[in-house]
């Protein structure tokens, strides 16, 4: 009774247009207004104890670090390396598209940042050569996910963050290792998908790079290339924590933005700090709520609730994992990612746990259905960002999105029962 009130008075609170920030914290305080005991200064103590976590610290210098990569000319630079390598194919401007993605993917941490920073440079190039402008908005929109799934990644910090309570709790390094191989696959797959689509289609394709052209692409995009070396090898190595790799990201960016390729003047460092703590204050935000809002789940047993009942109705592993895709799809239809992941980890991961199965799997399984939901209406955030860059409505977006999209609804179904996909890395690391 106690989850059906609070988790009906969660969706009212949301179907009224309320952020849903602000619907998890009414929820919360009127819950324990009206129907518990427990005292308000118990919340105060949680609400300052739930936030000061370490790991938490890494989400603002990644925002901080995407920000300045994205203004600093790293993105254009990385362009121009993916297409001198794979141009000359089919579909050649798209599939550098994808591989852009995957590269910027690999030092921003956030989707839609990957979107602005790749889309705002390659979809006119498209659209200059001749593509239709549906298949370049569907190529960034679709690779842009990556963002959140090829390390760093801020939404692998939320579920951290969010499971951390749990004593079989993922790590955010072994999350990190564990996204890498998935994202590899995603990427070539999508870049599979806009090979076979521009080849059907006879798109244009570039001329065949030289290699000293090739060489002097890669010279030119290496200082941001290197922060993959900086944030990966610095964690594995145990030369620094998420948090610190984190922070050495922002710091580096700033160095290569400003003073490296000299993109950004020093008078910009003001509005990329702002930006920055504006993106940062709202997610911290959320988190906040979320946090609140878990410590109401706990106090009422409720997720112990939920997974008495879940295993009591026979449930096996495969079709608890089908029924959390279609619930996490289904919530892709009306929170951003970060949201479902603070709500919904707290609640299925202990049901995982019980039936086996890994915390840093399943981790990897919720991160790719927060891939698909930023790619579908009505809240996908890629489709909004790319609607402000293309100019199209998000209804056409949706059309021009689908060839894509359902390759990665496959994606999603290979990872959720190929668990080695993504415990292969950990594992051989060392980390597992």
């Amino acid at each position: 009774m106690s989850a059906a009130i609070i988790f009906g008075l969660l969706l009212v609170l949301m179907l009224t247009g309320m952020p849903i920030s602000i619907s998890l914290g009414l929820t919360v305080l009127t819950f324990l207004f009206t129907m518990t005991d427990v005292p308000i200064s118990a919340v105060a103590l949680k609400l300052f104890t739930g936030i000061e976590k370490f790991e938490i610290m890494a989400i603002p210098f990644f925002i901080l670090a995407g920000n300045f990569l994205t203004h600093g000319g790293v993105a254009r630079r990385m362009i121009n390396f993916a297409t001198s390598m794979v141009g000359h194919w089919h579909g050649g401007l798209g599939l550098a598209g994808v591989m852009g993605c995957a590269l910027f993917a690999a030092v921003s941490g956030s989707s839609p940042a990957t979107v602005v920073a790749i889309g705002s440079v390659i979809l006119p190039a498209m659209v200059q050569q001749g593509f239709p402008r549906q298949f370049g908005a569907g190529v960034i929109t679709t690779a842009g996910a990556l963002g959140i799934l090829i390390p760093p990644s801020i939404c692998m910090v939320m579920y951290a963050v969010a499971t951390s309570g749990n004593p079989k709790s993922a790590s955010i390094g072994q999350l990190f290792m564990a996204g890498v191989i998935p994202g590899l696959i995603l990427a070539f797959l999508l870049g599979l998908t806009t090979w076979h689509r521009a080849r059907k289609n006879n798109y244009p394709r570039l001329p065949k790079a030289s290699l000293g052209q090739r060489l002097s692409s890669f010279r030119e995009a290496v200082w941001g290339l290197l922060l993959i070396v900086v944030v990966i090898g610095g964690i594995y190595s145990g030369a620094f924590t998420p948090t610190e790799a984190a922070a050495m990201s922002a710091v580096y960016a700033f160095v290569i933005a400003v003073f490296v390729y000299k993109d950004m003047p020093l008078a910009g460092v003001p509005k990329v700090l702002l930006s920055s703590a504006s993106m940062s204050a709202m997610l911290l935000y959320i988190i906040t709520n979320a946090v609140l809002f878990s410590f109401v789940l706990t106090s009422e047993n409720i997720p112990q609730a939920i997974a008495d009942w879940i295993t009591g109705q026979g449930l096996g592993v495969v079709a608890f994992l089908l029924v959390t895709n279609i619930l996490l799809l289904m919530a892709g239809n009306f929170m951003e990612p970060s949201s479902i992941v603070l709500i919904m980890a707290p609640i299925l991961v202990p049901v995982a746990l019980r039936l086996g199965i890994d915390p840093v799997h399943f981790g990897i399984i919720m991160v790719v259905n927060m891939e698909v939901g930023m790619c579908h209406p009505p809240v996908g955030l890629n489709l909004y960002v790319a609607s402000g860059i293309t100019k199209m409505g998000i209804t056409e977006l949706t059309v021009a999105v689908w060839p894509w999209l359902l390759t990665m609804l496959a994606f999603l179904v290979a990872v959720t029962y190929m668990p080695i996909l993504s415990l292969w890395l950990p594992r051989s690391l060392g980390m597992m």
